[in-house]
This record gives structure tokens, sequence and C-alpha cells, in this order.
């Protein structure tokens, strides 16, 4: 006879206890579906591309959106991922007393190369069951963006691949992101 392990799902709330009491200090997690998730850590090409990236985001948005890094997002579902880029809407100040919700996000990037199936699978899903408009991966393996759009029903309606070219985003017309910027080659 097998026995299946159990889990326990964990509230935000719960979540935000531990952290305030320091239990998580030591540990790069994420809540994903309220299950404490390990981080995976980020290798070079990681690190340096999706900073390399905040930095041209924040010259193309300077005054107009916020672009925060690996910070938390609160969704309803039960989650708050970290995702690599956040860029979210103005002014900051209202982050003081809580983290970016979902009406206050424009768009999230995930840097991908270790971490890619739970990117394109369950963190695609937590976000389009949150109801974010725009997701992209930047998939570090195959060098291509991976443009997520329109949730519906706890997933995007439209999805496409670019290697190269410029993207206009949904929050910001008539604002050109060159993809060779974001994939940093």
């Amino acid at each position: 006879m097998t026995i299946a392990p159990n889990s326990t799902k964990w509230s935000i709330d719960d979540y935000h206890r531990m952290i305030d009491a320091g239990i998580l200090d030591d540990k790069r997690v994420e809540l994903l579906n309220g299950e404490i998730i390990d981080m995976t850590p980020e290798g070079i090409p990681h690190s340096s591309s999706s900073d390399e990236a905040a930095e041209y985001l924040r010259g193309r948005l300077a005054g107009r959106a916020k672009v925060r890094e690996a910070k938390p997002v609160t969704l309803p579902n039960q989650s708050e991922p970290q995702p690599d880029i956040a860029i979210v809407e103005l002014p900051v100040e209202r982050y003081r007393s809580h983290h970016p919700y979902p009406e206050n996000i424009y768009l999230l990037i995930e840097y991908s190369y270790s971490s890619l199936a739970i990117d394109t699978e369950v963190k695609r899903r937590i976000y389009a069951t949150a109801g974010i408009r725009e997701y992209w991966i930047v998939n570090l393996k195959a060098m291509k963006l991976m443009l997520y759009r329109d949730p519906v029903d706890g997933d995007y309606q439209s999805i496409s691949t670019l290697t190269s070219g410029e993207i206009e985003w949904l929050a910001f017309p008539g604002t050109a992101i060159a993809v060779d910027q974001l994939l940093r080659r």
C-alpha cells in the first residue's frame, strides 16, 4: 500500500507571518498556489541579462511606470511569486503598505533557463488566473522571447514567440521594446 504524502496549503497571511517571524530568512522561496517553493538559483546569464533588461526598461518607461526586480507581487490565488521583472503602476508610495496587486501590474517578465517548466506551466497559469494582462518569458536556452497575452479562464489566449524585432506592449501603445535588448545577445 502506497500512502500519498500530505501537503499543507499556506495562505498569503501565513506566508507573511513566517517571513515576519524569520522562519524563511535563510531560504530563497516564493509562494505558488499556496505552496512554498524553493527558487532556482540564478546563473550568470540569467542575472546579467535580467539586470541589463531592467535598466533598459527603466530608460524606456521613466516617469510612466516602476520597474521592480525580483520583488514579490501578491496575487489572489494564494501566490506571491517574485518575477525577475515587474512593470507596475506609479506612484511607488502605494507599495510601502503592500506588494503590487494584479490591478497594479502592467507586465511580468521571467528569465528562464533551468526554471523553464515552472515559468511556462505553473507561473503562466497563476498569472493568467490572476488576470495579469501580459506575461513574457525570456527563454535563455533557445534565446527567444515568449509573449503571453489576453488571460481568459486561467490561461492566455494569445501566445507568440519572437527572436528579433520590436514589441509594442499593451499598457504603453507607441512604446516599442527591442527584443535584442531583452535577449542581450
